[in-house]
């Protein structure tokens, strides 16, 4: 009797193991087979049927081929189950028939299984749709210390090494930047609550608002994401919901929304969302938009989808509170200018007081004149300008800012082609006039800053091909009458280190003209 009372608890011991691995999430035998494929350890469950992430849905059980089911769908699945009155069927001697020859033809006719487990994600779920788990919390957690944080005159030294000129710019946002983080640190000061400092930035086009934010986040170390306004539209329309621009920051930060809930979020083209004017039509881009970016602005746990730009049954979604996220607007505002210009000239052209109309025509830096009234009738709802309390401009680039910025920033374009040419062995260089005549024409086009790779990439075309095929090269200095396209590039020679200009060009490049053979 003792040997079957031992076989009796044996299969008990192992039923037991078997109901463990349904309920408390133990790996069953095709987790196991599957486990080197990918190991989601670090990422929540998702209800397969549901799309609901672990922390709101509770414990999963596991199914084979790694998929999860939360335990409101399993118990619907059950009631619904448990309708259908499976025993009269299976008695039923037309239906054993039916299954009879089935077997005997190999299979279901016309109906193909998918493996679940070979799509990329565990249970037919990528790993960009799931969250990750937040960590335990062991003890205490460390306050951050106001003394880590960077002070102001450091945030814009470091930026001052990699953007050129717009000071004012550089001075608010490293004093915002600063400000906010420390809002951040200490929650309440004296039972005072500290508000946002949302900022709102106004420049011509190619002036470096979008570079200047990917700088800023690169030095601070925190997740940053730049969405584009033109896309958002009203929920329930063709476009991207506003909670995506949340969704993209969840994604730049790992899907950890612990993480994300201190990034910066960086929107451009904000210019774009204001109101239409002499429309008949619903502007679902436009004044609705604004509204609903209303609550995101001001902090608020908004329901945000995970892995994708709009809400729907098939995509999991978190909770977000945007109350310590850094919203950042810019927006070139192009007819801006004439609202202002508008403005300053309402007073009389005739008395002692009076002004010319065309006074502000030539002015370079008439944005830097804006005021919240200005953008108002620009059209941008006073609901969502009071909630960017910060307002500053951004100066058009003149002819010796886009110099410097050819040559002085840590990442300048010329420094960028020299060391594209140090990896052939070869030195370029560049005379003073040959960047001026750069910026000249950078300036023609009106585009910024953005105009001076255009202009580079044209006539560094020719030499970037040639320069390959003769390991004899040693040094291509770059000269104004080559940028102009009247000369040449002056080439020297390893053996001697002599100028041979045109020696290499005269024959294979038909762009440049035998005069700059003279000038050696």
């Amino acid at each position: 009797m003792s040997d079957i009372d031992k076989e009796i608890e044996n299969l008990e011991e192992e039923k037991d193991e078997k109901e463990t691995d349904l309920t408390d999430g133990r790996r069953d035998a095709s987790s196991t087979r599957n486990a080197g494929k990918s190991d989601n350890s670090e990422y929540e469950d998702v209800c397969f049927i549901c799309r609901r992430p672990e922390s709101k849905a509770g414990k999963m059980f596991k199914m084979p081929n790694n998929i999860c089911i939360c335990d409101d769908c399993m118990h619907k699945t059950m009631d619904a189950v448990s309708q259908f009155d499976y025993q009269g069927m299976l008695s039923n001697p037309q239906f054993q028939n039916e299954l009879d020859q089935m077997s005997k033809q190999g299979g279901f006719p016309n109906i193909s299984f998918v493996n679940l487990a070979d799509l990329q994600g565990d249970g037919g779920i990528p790993n960009k749709q799931k969250l990750k788990k937040k960590k335990k919390k062991s003890g205490e957690e460390p306050v951050l210390n106001i003394r880590d944080i960077p002070a102001p005159h450091k945030i814009k030294a470091s930026l001052d090494e990699y953007v050129v000129g717009q000071e004012h710019a550089k001075k608010v946002i490293s004093v915002a930047v600063y400000n906010h983080y420390k809002r951040v640190a200490t929650g309440t000061m004296d039972n005072i609550e500290i508000e946002k400092s949302n900022m709102l930035m106004i420049g011509p086009t190619g002036c470096g608002k979008t570079y200047l934010v990917k700088t800023l986040a690169r030095l601070l170390d925190v997740p940053l994401a730049i969405a584009d306004a033109t896309s958002l539209t009203e929920a329930g329309y063709i476009g991207d919901d506003i909670e995506s621009v949340v969704s993209k920051l969840l994604a730049a930060a790992d899907n950890d929304v612990e993480k994300a809930e201190r990034g910066i979020i960086f929107i451009d083209e904000i210019d774009k969302i204001a109101k239409k004017r002499n429309t008949n039509t619903r502007d679902v881009s436009g004044e609705s938009v604004q509204q609903g970016m209303l609550k995101l602005l001001e902090g608020a746990e908004v329901e945000v989808p995970v892995g994708a730009n709009s809400k729907n049954a098939m995509v999991p979604l978190a909770t977000v509170n945007t109350r310590n996220i850094l919203f950042i607007c810019g927006g070139a505002f192009p007819d801006l200018e004439d609202i202002i210009r508008e403005r300053l000239t309402k007073t009389a052209s005739i008395g002692f007081n009076s002004e010319l109309k065309d006074k502000y025509d030539k002015d370079k830096n008439l944005l830097s004149r804006v005021t919240v009234e200005d953008i108002r009738k620009f059209g941008m709802i006073p609901e969502f300008i009071g909630r960017l309390p910060i307002i500053y401009t951004l100066e058009g680039l003149s002819r010796d800012m886009l110099i410097k910025i050819l040559k002085e920033p840590k990442n300048a374009i010329l420094k960028q082609y020299q060391k594209l040419l140090e990896l052939d062995e070869v030195r370029l260089e560049f005379t003073e006039d040959a960047l001026e005549a750069i910026a000249d024409k950078a300036i023609k086009k009106d585009t910024g800053a953005r105009a001076l790779r255009s202009i580079i990439e044209e006539f560094m075309l020719d030499i970037m091909y040639e320069i390959p095929k003769d390991d004899n090269i040693g040094r291509v200095t770059i000269t104004g009458d080559y940028i102009q396209g009247t000369g040449g590039p002056l080439i020297e020679i390893r053996s001697n280190q002599l100028p041979e200009a045109g020696r290499l060009l005269e024959d294979k490049m038909p762009a440049v003209q035998p005069a700059a053979s003279e000038s050696c």
